[in-house]
């Protein structure tokens, strides 16, 4: 396809970027913490660590890797834990020493913990003890030799810590009894990896920096192999996006997705370590009022997040009280942005909601809109630098602009394979080696990327297509309506029928006002006549709805 893109790209974007300019993350990583030593990193719960402090801790800990366990070269290393100060500690830690960084959902059950760590065979695991009975169900089952465990309040210093474990070992009880023998505190783990010695390891673009999972809500989990010039690229790539509307060391960003997830990973944990920004942690994001409240702790100048995190946040008062004077820039991904809530985000914060898009499999960054963009775009935005995409249909052809079809990607940020699957490689990728993802998408002359849906939540409609997203879009916008989800169900006179799970904002709200609102908005085949009310909806650990569950009645 054509690159008529490149003519919509903002002032100062290039249409390459230079991957080359770093030979692995570390080499990224020692430019950063040398650039910015005495600034503050990452912050969670009140406690702060300076670039140079995190150099100094990770440091120790990739030490202790190397030196006091002894793993052998390429080991993958399994974090599980949430948004806490020793996430960023252990995840450098292990790139610079030469690992490989296994993400791990702490939110996982047994069957799923057990499936990663045999599939990524993982031989050590940095685990927050709240999860840890967890991992004792399945520990006879697993590769993992090594446990280094650690509480929310083990890096938080004294007495702050020793409060905030009192708090969720004693009071609010969230850490079941567990028994790991031979399992080492992280503490423990730093103090003797700091006496040793860090050896230099010899990485390179085409060593792997992370085994990031994905694809567990519609099938058998699979690792993506992120190498390291795959990650190298997308923070350059999403340099060169924003680098003109941020300021080197001096962003604070709201860090609310778990970064063990790709998005925040690569946006918040990365990309702006290498603006020497400081990332505040929110450990438990579902905690909108606290949530909140350690909002207006900071001067904070960006924020990334998914459509019911903004959704919730829009929903809470004390939101809007908040301080958006130094506010820059809001990015969202993960799943659509529906239009009710990016116009009502603008009206609160002064700001657009900037959407974006990607998958685990590109590192993530696809595309983004311009940031110059004054209102909602209804599009994913453009290919970003160094990166082509192709509109094709169920045959493999391209179609032409304004054409639907599926959405491939090809760029250096493209993952190199799924972790010793190939034959589900070869399913992903095109002969002329285009990554499929499953979306189905048109582009305007311009280049503006519009995704409809996903290709397999289509739904079918007496032959006509209907694509849940633009179901949900238009029943949003009811003022009675919190949340929604449209599925597709079977249906004997058209085959299939639209279904909607909504959570109700007023109470008062009926079923055939839904109907009437959508008659207003959609074509008659459109319009759903089945609606089951809600308390809440499934959703991820991000919080993207699972339609899959609703639609299988799974939830």
């Amino acid at each position: 396809m054509e690159k008529v893109w490149l003519k919509t790209y903002p002032e100062g974007v290039p249409a390459e970027i230079d991957v080359d300019q770093y030979s692995s993350i570390g080499d990224l990583f020692e430019e950063g913490v040398r650039k910015f030593a005495d600034r503050e990193a990452y912050t969670c719960m009140g406690k702060s660590i300076t670039y140079a402090e995190l150099d100094r801790l990770s440091a120790a800990f990739a030490a202790y890797l190397q030196q006091v366990i002894k793993l052998p070269p390429k080991a993958r290393v399994a974090l599980m834990m949430p948004n806490v100060l020793q996430y960023p500690v252990a995840m450098f830690g292990v790139l610079r020493a030469g690992y490989t960084v296994v993400n791990v959902n702490p939110l996982y059950t047994p069957r799923e913990l057990e499936h990663q760590l045999k599939d990524s065979g993982a031989e050590t695991i940095v685990i927050v003890e709240n999860f840890a009975h967890t991992l004792e169900q399945v520990i006879g089952r697993v590769p993992i030799a090594n446990v280094v465990v650690t509480s929310l309040g083990e890096m938080l210093g004294f007495p702050k810590g020793m409060i905030v474990d009192f708090v969720v070992r004693r009071i609010k009880k969230m850490v079941p009894a567990w028994n790991l023998p031979g399992a080492v505190r992280m503490t423990s783990a730093l103090k003797l990896g700091a006496a040793e010695r860090l050896q230099p390891v010899d990485v390179g673009h085409e060593d792997i920096a992370y085994l990031q999972y994905t694809g567990g809500t519609t099938g058998v989990a699979k690792g993506a192999v992120l190498t390291h010039r795959n990650i190298i690229a997308n923070l350059q790539q999403a340099h060169a996006w924003i680098g003109s509307h941020v300021k080197e060391g001096s962003e604070i960003i709201i860090t609310a997705l778990p970064l063990y997830h790709i998005f925040s990973l690569t946006a918040n944990c990365l990309t702006f370590f290498k603006l020497g920004a400081t990332n505040v942690l929110i450990t438990n994001p579902r905690d909108i009022p606290g949530f909140i409240k350690e909002m207006g702790k900071h001067r904070f100048t960006v924020i990334t997040g998914v459509n019911t995190l903004f959704n919730a946040l829009l929903h809470n008062p004390e939101f809007a009280k908040l301080d958006f004077s130094s506010f820059k820039l809001a990015l969202g991904g993960g799943m659509a942005v529906q239009q009710a809530v990016a116009e009502k985000w603008q009206a609160v914060t002064g700001k657009p909601l900037i959407e974006a898009y990607g998958l685990t499999e590109t590192s993530p960054a696809a595309t983004i809109n311009p940031l110059t963009i004054t209102a909602f775009t209804h599009s994913i935005g453009l290919p970003i630098s160094s990166t082509e995409i192709s509109i094709r249909d169920d045959e493999g052809k391209e179609v032409g602009i304004g054409q639907p079809g599926e959405l491939c990607i090809r760029g250096p940020q493209v993952m190199r394979e799924y972790w010793n699957r190939p034959e589900e490689t070869a399913k992903v990728f095109t002969s002329d080696g285009f990554l499929r993802t499953g979306d189905i998408a048109t582009v305007d002359e311009a280049g503006f990327v519009r995704l409809i849906d996903r290709k397999k939540d289509m739904i079918l409609v007496s032959g006509f297509n209907v694509f849940p997203n633009e179901v949900e879009d238009v029943v949003a916008t009811h003022s009675g309506v919190l949340e929604v989800a449209a599925v597709g169900v079977p249906d004997e006179r058209s085959g299939e029928a639209v279904k909607l799970f909504v959570v109700r904002k007023d109470p008062q709200l009926t079923k055939e006002a839904i109907i009437a609102h959508c008659r207003e908005n959609l074509t008659a085949y459109k319009v759903p006549h089945i609606i089951e009310f809600r308390d809440e909806l499934p959703k991820t650990n991000v919080g993207k709805v699972l339609r899959r569950m609703l639609r299988d009645g799974k939830a």
